[in-house]
């Protein structure tokens, strides 16, 4: 472990190769060592990670105040560097099967990013996890034993380092979106160039809500701003069927007739079957979604006890604006949403708030299948994963998702544009916002307002 090299940037393996054997579900000893560019900043000297102990130690070449979190979805601990330049691209090194992985990269313009990810399903207890200045310029972070999740876990908290010991903190639930995201600042650097493009497309009327789970910023433009739903009110729909899906109300494969009274008109294929054909469920709430099939939804509508149970799900959610009045097709635009509510369904399903980890895969990948990619999708970078449901009645179009980005950046995305009727110029519109979000947070260092108050906490 006494090497020394003056060569900068440079990674050292120090264990041999082929050493690497399973010992509780975990290789044997490695060690890796990172050696900082000559910057100003401080700047990482080395890390070393003993697998054996679940022991991780660095060395910065000036005092830093490291900051950590746990974050989901995947699990990752988050060892945050300020003041620290890494000066060398991104590095990851692969470690077992339970504990995923380890990598360090420049997480913005003024920190360095460690994190040490787990595999699904497996989680850390944070208030295990020590965190402990050894010298001036010397941390050591000594984790637990991963343990498989078995209930909901909390979503974000911070540890800070204390001499000599460390206690958890959680963040204060009025800077929470939906009580499970703490908001950080608004998006401001992007705010101008969204302004001049709702002036060019003034005839438009928009609200949009953006935010980035990683970090907090979002952008809200309108984001409370009352709409039709169209068929974005499928997803929170998707959602309830999962949530009864765990409680064991309903069965993906039950079968469900399509009757009469439930067959209508709009997307979707099953309204040219003849009537009294039985789908599972698990085709049903697939058609509501992938082909945004209406009578799919109002089968599901009418197996989760109606409009009105439904309506007071919502209600129980938090959800403010979405509200069902009428089965679909709702082609006149009576059930009503806004893209803060659509962006709280995403934000409490991707946090394990309302449905099991289990049925948020299953929802999340049921949403992945869309088959209209020309509203947010159309806006994406090679590579971004997106979840999606799109909604259109002619004067009215709108998108919410789950976008995973290449680098593995997470944000929630939703919008809505009323128009001229059937109008391109409101899909290209959407588009392009979602280019320019895509990009922003695509940068290294994103620039949001530290000093602007929260517009966002619902």
């Amino acid at each position: 472990m006494n090497l020394h090299h003056t060569q900068r940037s440079l990674m050292l393996l120090t264990h041999k190769e082929n050493i690497l054997k399973l010992s509780w579900l975990l290789p044997s000893f490695f060690s890796l060592f990172l050696f900082g560019s000559s910057v100003k900043a401080a700047a990482i000297a080395n890390w070393h990670f003993d697998s054996n102990r679940n022991h991780l130690d660095f060395t910065t070449d000036e005092n830093v105040q490291p900051k950590v979190q746990l974050l989901t979805n995947p699990t990752r601990l988050v060892i945050d560097l300020p003041g620290v330049k890494l000066g060398y691209p991104q590095t990851s090194q692969r470690v077992g099967l339970v504990i995923k992985d380890i990598s360090i990269r420049q997480f913005n313009a003024d920190t360095t990013r460690m994190v040490v990810t787990l595999a699904p399903n497996y989680t850390f207890d944070l208030a295990q996890v020590k965190l402990q200045e050894e010298s001036l310029n010397h941390w050591s972070v000594q984790l637990p034993k991963p343990i498989q999740l078995t209930a909901t876990q909390p979503n974000i908290l911070e540890i800070t380092p204390t001499q000599p010991s460390i206690s958890p903190t959680v963040s204060d639930n009025s800077t929470l979106f939906a009580g499970v995201v703490p908001m950080h600042s608004p998006m401001k650097a992007l705010e101008p160039q969204i302004k001049a493009l709702m002036n060019r497309y003034n005839f438009l009327k928009t609200g949009m809500f953006f935010l980035d789970l990683d970090t907090g910023d979002y952008l809200d433009v309108g984001g409370d701003r009352v709409f039709p739903a169209a068929s974005t009110i499928k997803l929170p729909i998707l959602i309830a069927f999962f949530q009864d899906l765990d409680a064991g109300k309903v069965t993906l494969q039950e079968n469900l007739t399509m009757r009469g009274d439930l067959v209508t008109n709009g997307s979707g294929t099953m309204q040219y079957e003849r009537v009294g054909k039985k789908y599972t469920a698990l085709e049903t709430i697939t058609k509501m979604i992938t082909i945004s099939d209406n009578t799919a939804t109002n089968m599901i509508i009418d197996r989760l006890g109606g409009v009105a149970k439904l309506n007071q799900r919502f209600r129980n959610w938090g959800l403010k604006d979405t509200v069902i009045r009428h089965l679909l097709a709702d082609l006149r635009g009576t059930n009503t949403t806004s893209s803060q509510d659509m962006a709280r369904v995403l934000a409490l399903v991707v946090n394990n708030k309302l449905v099991s980890s289990q049925s948020r895969e299953q929802a999340l990948d049921i949403l992945r299948h869309t088959t209209i990619h020309t509203l947010l999708p159309a806006g994406l970078g090679k590579g971004a994963v997106i979840a999606n449901k799109t909604g259109d009645i002619g004067f009215l179009i709108g998108d919410a998702g789950f976008v995973t980005m290449p680098n593995g950046k997470r944000y929630l995305a939703a919008i809505f544009v009323t128009r001229p009727y059937k109008d391109t110029r409101g899909r290209d519109f959407i588009r392009q916002v979602s280019q320019l979000v895509y990009n922003y947070l695509n940068q290294v260092n994103p620039v949001a307002a530290v000093d602007s108050p929260n517009s966002a906490t619902r």
